[in-house]
């Protein structure tokens, strides 16, 4: 009885009903994380400098309880059911009509079928559900650097050690490889960026990638940073020349590398270890 109840518990219908859930919330988090560190940054600024700045009211991922951006409408439990209330809404707020962004939806769903898909690919068992939540952070960090080129500490340092404590207890790969695929992750990309600023006297990208790579080099192995790096830079590639020809690229004509790690991570998860060694001629 014990082991049908996991089976059922950890099966992909129930983790995609669960990630439903889950992706509600991270898209809270991909909006509001951004704008909580702002209002510190800029008290602890303004106390530093022993001035006085007008910041916004205070916020957290809980309060206050989230309104329509357009006329205010506080909404209701009924309207914030993941995907159905925006399919019973049309897409629209219940007051004023205004549209809502079909990426909550999007977030919701795309969260459902990396927990189900993790839950067929692993099984039911412990390291599921840290796959899980493995996936659910690189889900956030993804959106928020898509939005605001930002990967904060308070999510990178969080994912690296759970990545050590995970591998510590067994539920992925084993501790001397998290420790090295942390640092290889780390200092490739630190490399990487200092070689670009003494040839160019720019800065190539931001330290939180460095910080996301060490995170996905302690969950998935020292041997698979490569492969992640290769992944996300190809896919990145892609991107951006597409959205340059499209004229789509934002004000200094850069696309934010975060939201490419984090996909290849998945994507090198998804595949496994010995398929991308076999691939890369290292198997």
């Amino acid at each position: 009885m014990d082991t049908l109840l996991i089976d059922t518990l950890l099966s992909p219908w129930t983790l995609a009903l669960l990630g439903l859930c889950v992706g509600s919330f991270l898209n809270v988090v991909i909006h509001r994380l951004p704008l909580m560190l702002e209002r510190g940054w800029k008290l602890d600024s303004a106390d530093l400098l022993g001035i006085k700045v007008d910041t916004p009211a205070e916020i957290t991922l809980s309060t206050p309880r989230s309104r329509c951006p357009a006329c205010g409408h506080r909404i209701a439990w009924h309207e914030n059911i993941p995907v159905l209330s925006y399919l019973r809404l049309g897409g629209k707020c219940s007051a004023c009509k205004s549209r809502i962004s079909p990426r909550y939806p999007a977030f919701e769903l795309i969260t459902a079928l990396l927990f189900a898909g993790l839950a067929w690919r692993f099984g039911a068992q412990a390291s599921t559900l840290a796959w899980c939540g493995f996936a659910a952070v690189l889900v956030a960090l993804a959106g928020i650097d898509w939005d605001t080129t930002l990967l904060p500490d308070n999510l990178t340092l969080p994912l690296l050690w759970a990545g050590l404590v995970a591998a510590a207890t067994g539920l992925t790969v084993p501790l001397s490889s998290a420790v090295w695929g942390a640092v290889a992750g780390y200092l490739s990309l630190w490399s990487v960026y200092w070689l670009f600023k003494l040839a160019t006297g720019k800065e190539g990208m931001g330290h939180g990638d460095f910080k996301l790579l060490a995170a996905l080099g302690a969950w998935l192995g020292a041997s698979m940073v490569l492969p992640v790096v290769l992944g996300a830079s190809v896919f990145g590639a892609i991107v951006g020349i597409g959205m340059k020809l499209a004229s789509n690229l934002r004000e200094g004509r850069y696309v934010p590398f975060g939201p490419f790690l984090a996909g290849s991570g998945l994507a090198v998860l998804f595949i496994g270890k010995p398929t991308i060694l076999d691939w890369l001629g290292w198997a």
